[in-house]
């Protein structure tokens, strides 16, 4: 049984139980609910009645479960109405827009305007009260909550590549709507589901409370507690057990529509919070250990030792980054190469401290980084309000799409003036002076006018230049940048390079560039890490990586490359399953250069020479 199945069996069981009792009421060897018995009113539980007698001798156990039977019927039927309507308008207005948006989301906005006592007011005094009643106010008042929500989701999934890809095939609106935008946009209907169900009941019980919905002498939960108000000062009881049963029935239907959101979208499903603390537990107990700097040379900036990455899954915990290592002089570029999954991104992370907790945490290794002081810092076994303190000001990170990195509702120099404010560097119009100031020194246009602009206001490039000066913004010694260029065109892309490269010999940066792009490495790097499967399999300084490679990761990586008149050779086979990694070499399955010895043991990470260092028991064999 997968995770989220089993996630669902406790709160399912409780919320079956409960239904099952409501529904089974009138088989059940129970009293007659509105059969009144005087003589024993406001009597204490006993073995004839579970749970006492109200104030007209009634069976408080039998009105409990008829009343209950009443109370879901009118939230579930009102609910499931609302839902379908709701969801048609908002899928219909969202989808087509213009005059579609007024006549279906616009128009049931109207009912919003109106308090819901008052609706039902209305309502009641026009149709009388009764269940039926209670389904048509409660119906109307659901409506316009579920039209929005889709709404909202659907305005953001009709613009997504895998609805053009539709459209593309030539879908029709109605399949795309059904098929296509409907179950991606299901995790939030559900949610709104559970909300509005939780929300009918309060409503129900509370109408009917105030007379406006269950007419007596019919039970119903609201009716209980009107009528236990006034005599709960002889039997607490009363008033205890309909509150009680209308809360436990909440939070039932509020945790199993959580549990059936994950089911419907796998994307939340993978690991839940408590699940995945659990498991992350299991890696390591807590933060690292602070130990000695290691023998590294005087100008080194930045000494990763060792590092190691897990991410608990619910198939087991598997490992991202499996003993990094490398040394960062301030003015160096190092790049990180590898294929999808090869652990760049999530080591950049990792120095930071920027994992994805609490599934992912450092298991192992030391991140010494030389402060202004000349004094050097584990990161590793900083705490989370040490680590705040250091990121942006000491090591900062541009991420590969600008676009979802910056804040869509907030202003360039907002965003700038914030980083600043956060570091007690400048605040007000001195954080304003300084954003302009950035901006203009990584060649931002009008930086005085683009300072105000919405990222969306700006090309890709500006957006990558703001992201930088964001960067930039508290002076940071490190600086990584992950995969910067990948989403710009050939101009721009090179701009964005001679940008860095400007900036690195001014302030004396330490980058780390991770990156695919081989040829951008051979543009800027000074050294080369080459991952793969989690693992760094070869070092070296670039001209001699490129010269000559010693490890067949790396050479199949070269031959991949296009060159004028020569066909790019693909790589064979497939990355590793991080589940199943093979027992020796990593890249031995898709190697033309292996031999048994390299599935028999991992292979040791050698140095053939003071500065190239390669995992492959081969190294000296490979032709030239």
């Amino acid at each position: 049984m997968s995770f989220t199945l089993r996630r669902l069996l406790p709160s399912g069981s409780l919320l079956g139980v409960i239904i099952l009792l409501c529904v089974a009421a009138p088989v059940l060897p129970l009293h007659d609910p509105i059969r009144m018995n005087v003589a024993g009113r406001l009597a204490l539980p006993s073995a004839a009645y579970w749970l006492g007698q109200d104030e007209f001798g009634r069976d408080v156990f039998a009105r409990l479960l008829w009343g209950g039977r009443v109370s879901l019927a009118v939230s579930f039927v009102s609910t499931s109405i609302a839902c379908i309507a709701g969801v048609f308008l908002g899928l219909v207005g969202g989808y087509f827009r213009g005059l579609s948006e007024l006549v279906t989301v616009r128009l049931v906005d109207v009912v919003l305007c109106f308090p819901p006592l008052l609706l039902a007011l209305l309502v009641v005094t026009l149709l009388g009260p009764g269940s039926e009643t209670l389904v048509l106010v409660l119906s109307i008042l659901f409506i316009p909550g579920f039209a929005r929500v889709t709404f909202g989701e659907v305005l953001t999934a009709r613009t997504l590549d895998y609805v053009e890809a539709s459209r593309a095939l030539g879908a029709s609106a109605s399949r795309i709507l059904l098929r296509t935008i409907l179950p991606n946009v299901a995790g939030p209907i559900l949610v709104q589901f559970s909300l509005t169900l939780a929300a009918a009941l309060l409503l129900e019980s509370g109408l009917s409370f105030l007379g406006l919905g269950v007419v007596p002498p019919a039970p119903s939960w609201g009716l209980m507690i009107r009528g236990a108000r006034a005599a709960m000062e002889h039997n607490k009881l009363l008033l205890l057990v309909p509150c009680a049963a209308l809360v436990l029935l909440i939070l039932a239907i509020n945790l199993f529509c959580d549990g059936l959101r994950d089911v419907f979208d796998p994307r939340g499903a993978a690991l839940s919070r408590g699940a995945a603390r659990r498991a992350a537990d299991l890696l390591l107990p807590g933060l690292l250990g602070r130990g000695e700097p290691p023998p590294v040379p005087p100008d080194t900036l930045l000494s990763v030792q060792d590092l190691t990455v897990r991410i608990a899954t619910p198939r087991g915990a598997i490992t991202a980054v499996d003993g990094v290592g490398f040394d960062l002089a301030p003015g160096e570029t190092l790049a990180v190469v590898g294929e999808s999954g090869s652990g760049k991104s999530m080591t950049g992370l990792a120095l930071l401290g920027l994992l994805p907790r609490p599934a992912a945490r450092i298991t192992a290794g030391q991140v010494w980084l030389q402060g202004r002081d000349g004094g050097r810092e584990d990161l590793a076994a900083l705490d989370a309000d040490a680590l705040r303190a250091m990121r942006g000001r000491e090591l900062a990170m541009i991420f590969q799409e600008p676009m979802t990195a910056l804040n869509p509702v907030y202003r360039i120099g907002t965003q700038i003036s914030e980083a600043l404010e956060a570091h007690g560097i400048a605040r007000g119009r001195a954080a304003r002076s300084r954003g302009i100031d950035l901006l203009r020194h990584v060649g931002v246009a009008d930086p005085e006018r683009r300072i105000d602009a919405f990222p969306h206001e700006l090309s890709g490039g500006m957006r990558q230049r703001a992201m930088i000066a964001l960067a930039l913004a508290c002076n940071p010694r490190v600086l990584i940048a992950d995969e910067p260029t990948t989403a710009l065109d050939v101009t721009v892309q090179a701009q964005v390079l001679d940008l860095l490269a400007a900036l690195q010999d001014e302030h004396r940066l330490g980058l780390i560039f991770i990156t695919h792009n081989l040829a951008v490495v051979a543009e800027i790097a000074d050294r080369v890490l080459v991952m793969y499967a989690g693992q760094v399999v070869e070092e070296a300084p670039a001209a001699k990586l490129f010269a000559r490679p010693l490890h067949p990761y790396t050479r199949a990586l070269l031959e991949s490359i296009p060159r004028a008149g020569q066909a790019p050779a693909p790589i064979p086979g497939m990355v590793p399953n991080p589940h199943d990694l093979p027992r020796g070499c990593r890249f031995a399955p898709r190697c033309a250069f292996a031999i048994t010895a390299c599935t028999e043991a991992p292979p040791p990470f050698a140095r053939p020479a003071p500065d190239h260092a390669s995992r492959c028991i081969r190294h000296a064999e490979l032709p030239a």
